[in-house]
């Protein structure tokens, strides 16, 4: 493969400053959407694959990530979801692909219910069908405790180094992944880490989640739509895992959708599997 290094800058989205990677590329435009707490660049492993298998590519900071500017609302998913319309529209990106990760595939989803006709396809990455309200037991209270993001107040860049060197990705370690994880904090003249999602914009992100249902919005969505879930150990089927049923709700209620359980994968699908995933994602435009 080629390597394609993306051009960066701002763009002014409704005076919102958002940080943007173009990788350029001809044919069918796909738009990345990272998830919470991330970045763009956990797309730079799988842009260049995509560029050439044919489409061109374009991811931004969403709005309190990475780069981007950070106010102090707009994180409910209307919002959001008009964030990444203006977006494809300055950029010229006609009928999109919207590809989410995670958090990120909620937003997708929205979009292409809150633009129909404007999204030529969906393809929802270990997201989309995140529904924390539909979680047996669960209440607000409890989403907002167990999907808080950790404290990393005093942590040194060379201890998230070691973090993530030790942590779920390591199997798969290289320099380009640590730096993307690291692309997610800024760092301090003394070497200390602070995420670029503040605690108090991540938590009103949660709330939102809690809001949205995605079950309610399957019905809506008149593009193809491509449902990657992964897994590690979890049954091949239906069962009582939340996660599964989420998986299957999807499955059941979206028109037109095909749903790819990815197996022995982590969340971090980007990073793991990139190649594959974007022959995955190559599979859903060639069938648009």
């Amino acid at each position: 493969m080629t390597t394609t290094f993306p051009k960066e800058g701002f763009a002014d989205i409704h005076g919102l400053g958002l940080h943007y990677k173009d990788w350029g590329g001809q044919g069918q435009p796909l738009l990345l959407l990272h998830g919470l707490a991330s970045n763009c660049s956990i797309f730079d492993l799988v842009a260049p694959h995509l560029v050439e298998g044919g489409c061109r590519v374009v991811a931004y900071d969403q709005r309190g990530h990475g780069r981007s500017d950070k106010p102090g609302d707009g994180y409910d998913f209307e919002s959001i979801a008009r964030d990444a319309h203006q977006f494809w529209d300055t950029f010229d990106l006609h009928s999109p692909v919207i590809v989410g990760h995670s958090w990120g595939g909620n937003v997708a989803l929205q979009c292409a219910v809150d633009y129909p006709g404007q999204v030529a396809g969906l393809v929802m990455v270990d997201g989309g069908f995140l529904e924390p309200s539909s979680r047996p037991g669960w209440t607000l209270e409890i989403a907002l405790r167990e999907m808080a993001p950790p404290n990393f107040n005093g942590r040194t860049t060379q201890q998230m180094r070691e973090r993530i060197r030790t942590g779920s990705l390591s199997r798969w370690w290289n320099p380009d992944i640590e730096r993307i994880v690291i692309d997610n904090f800024s760092i301090s003249p003394e070497g200390q880490v602070k995420p670029h999602l503040s605690r108090e914009n991540h938590l009103k992100i949660i709330r939102a989640m809690w809001d949205q249902k995605p079950s309610h919005l399957y019905r809506q969505v008149q593009c193809p739509t491509l449902v990657l879930a992964c897994r590690q150990g979890l049954p091949k089927g239906p069962s009582e895992d939340p996660r599964v049923v989420q998986v299957e709700r999807a499955r059941g209620l979206l028109p037109n959708a095909d749903v790819r359980w990815l197996d022995d994968t982590i969340h971090d699908v980007p990073l793991q599997r990139p190649r594959d995933l974007a022959e995955i994602i190559l599979g859903l435009v060639n069938k648009i």
